[in-house]
């Protein structure tokens, strides 16, 4: 299973799991841009090469679209567009400001000079600079890329839109760039990690650990946890994997790999297979390096108690369904790695500002980010997501979070939808547990809170019920357009029709959905669904 379809069928779970009706499951699945672009470069022998380049946008109901770009050889739309959906979920969970994007390269970076690098990112940002900014989308450094890449992203972006900073995250300190933000990610996975080991009665320096990936965020994770008494029985990377049932003296393999560039032939442990060390025996496993290695191939042999996820979707949902029936305890990566782009959110937030903090201010905030509530503390306090795992149910946090969000926007507020098969009268004074819309009057951004509460009909209501029984000869009033066809009946009419002077006529809508139940009551036959009495969220969409 691809990447897109295990976040979309993650994601699947996790709306059924909140009763989302299938068009906003929808809204919310697809992404909100998707761009792809030619890059053609010169090489350094002259000749011409020609790359595919993807920036996918998801959502930008929290913020501004948050993101990183690789350069790996398998990029392409189908992983950017999971990963960018992963990024909305991720902003969401750790409730910092932004909305998710991803973009990348297919190309092997490796394979690419420093100047043929260079060529290639200043012409992918010529592309797309007028498709991102401070406020809209803000790129960050992911697998392949670095601060040098963000460097020329920002050099090439202030070209055509003077000096901005603020435009990339992850960029070098003298651009810029936020203290802590290279250790952010893995110092991030070590805090989440003592998180949930707190919650079940365990510490770092009592475990043994797995380490899969040994580059940036690998090798700080292992950093992490061995100075915090951790024993670090396994790592692998790329170059080769090494074991010590005792523990591996982690700054020494760094100043190993510093200085060959491979794992192999490490003086303080025993070489191993990289690919046995998912299935190696630990307390706790750390996949921190590529997608979808924890597969239904190899996830039945997997001797872990705890997985935390600090690559991005490292279980496919199948080996996720086994390790599950196994008890094992999953961190998903939505929270897991959730540090660097939380330290991005700092470091922008300064470029804004043109404050810098020091570099104990940023831990001290990160670790208050990825510990505030706990996280679990939420999903202990509602029974149904107490039920599912730690990946569904936070998943569900993040879905709600956004929709929260993306109807306060709009001053709407949803009720709860009454249970189908009761018939109402849509004409007596008070309804309990209709489904209605809350529109509220004020202006300016104000939070708006999914409640559940008995509806009572206003006196435009009352008119509205007026309006049903006597009729009207007049096309416009209190009660909305009389439409002059049978439209309005079944549902088929549009929100166009609602328009006056360039505004929509909310009250108008409302009104207008009123009568068309009121209809479908006394002549059930017209009905175009199953219960005709249930609201029709095709009539009035939730972001309206």
């Amino acid at each position: 299973m691809n990447a897109l379809a295990a976040t979309n069928r993650n994601f699947r779970h996790a709306s059924r799991l909140l009763g989302l009706d299938s068009k906003i499951e929808k809204s919310l699945l697809i992404p909100f841009r998707e761009i792809k672009v030619e890059c053609t470069i010169p090489k350094d022998d002259g000749s011409l090469v020609s790359y595919v380049g993807f920036r996918v946008q998801h959502d930008n109901a929290r913020g501004p679209m948050k993101g990183g770009i690789r350069y790996h050889p398998e990029v392409d739309p189908d992983e950017v567009n999971a990963l960018a959906q992963l990024m909305t979920w991720k902003t969401a969970v750790v409730d910092i400001p932004y909305g998710g994007a991803k973009g990348g390269i297919g190309c092997n970076p490796k394979d690419l000079s420093k100047s043929e690098l260079e060529r290639l990112t200043r012409v992918f940002t010529q592309k797309i600079h007028d498709l991102i900014g401070i406020h809209t989308d803000v790129p960050a450094p992911d697998m392949g890329t670095n601060a040098q890449t963000m460097a020329w992203i920002l050099d090439e972006y202030s070209k055509f839109h003077g000096h901005s900073p603020a435009i990339v995250t992850g960029k070098p300190i003298d651009l810029g760039g936020s203290l802590g933000r290279e250790a952010a990610t893995g110092r991030g996975v070590v805090y989440a990690t003592e998180a949930l080991l707190t919650e079940h009665g365990k510490s770092i320096k009592d475990l043994t650990f797995a380490i899969q990936g040994f580059g940036n965020v690998g090798s700080w994770v292992a950093r992490l946890i061995h100075e915090k008494g951790g024993k670090v029985i396994a790592v692998s990377d790329i170059t080769g994997a090494v074991k010590n049932p005792s523990g591996i003296d982690i700054k020494e393999l760094l100043k190993h790999k510093e200085r060959t560039g491979s794992l192999k032939d490490f003086n303080g442990g025993d070489a191993m297979d990289a690919h046995e060390l998912l299935v190696h025996e630990c307390d706790v496993l750390i996949p921190c390096a590529l997608g979808g290695v924890l597969n239904r191939e190899n996830a039945a042999e997997v001797k872990a108690k705890y997985i935390i996820e600090a690559a991005n979707h490292p279980t496919d949902p199948e080996a996720d369904k086994i390790l599950c029936k196994k008890g094992v305890l999953i961190l998903p990566d939505i929270y897991a790695n959730a540090g660097g782009v939380t330290v991005s959110y700092f470091e922008w937030v300064q470029n804004i500002q043109g404050f810098m903090w020091d570099e104990e201010k940023v831990n001290r905030e990160l670790r208050r980010y990825m510990t505030r509530d706990t996280r679990y503390e939420d999903i202990g306090q509602n029974k149904s997501l107490r039920k599912s795992n730690l990946r569904i149910a936070m998943a569900s946090m993040a879905i709600t979070s956004s929709l929260h969000i993306a109807s306060s926007t709009h001053h709407v507020t949803k009720k709860q939808q009454p249970q189908s098969g009761t018939a109402r009268s849509l004409g007596s004074k008070q309804v309990a547990n209709v489904v209605t819309l809350d529109v509220e009057g004020q202006k300016g951004f104000n939070t708006a809170e999914h409640h559940v509460k008995s509806a009572s009909y206003n006196e435009k209501s009352n008119n509205a019920k007026d309006e049903m029984e006597h009729g009207s000869d007049t096309n416009t009033g209190p009660c909305g357009p009389k439409f002059v066809d049978e439209r309005w009946k079944n549902g088929t009419w549009d929100l166009n029709m609602f328009v006056h002077d360039g505004k929509m006529d909310w009250d108008g809508v409302i009104v207008a959905e009123a009568r068309r139940r009121k209809f479908l009551e006394l002549h059930p036959e017209a009905a175009t669904n199953q219960d005709p009495l249930l609201f029709r969220t095709s009539i009035i969409p939730w972001w309206a």
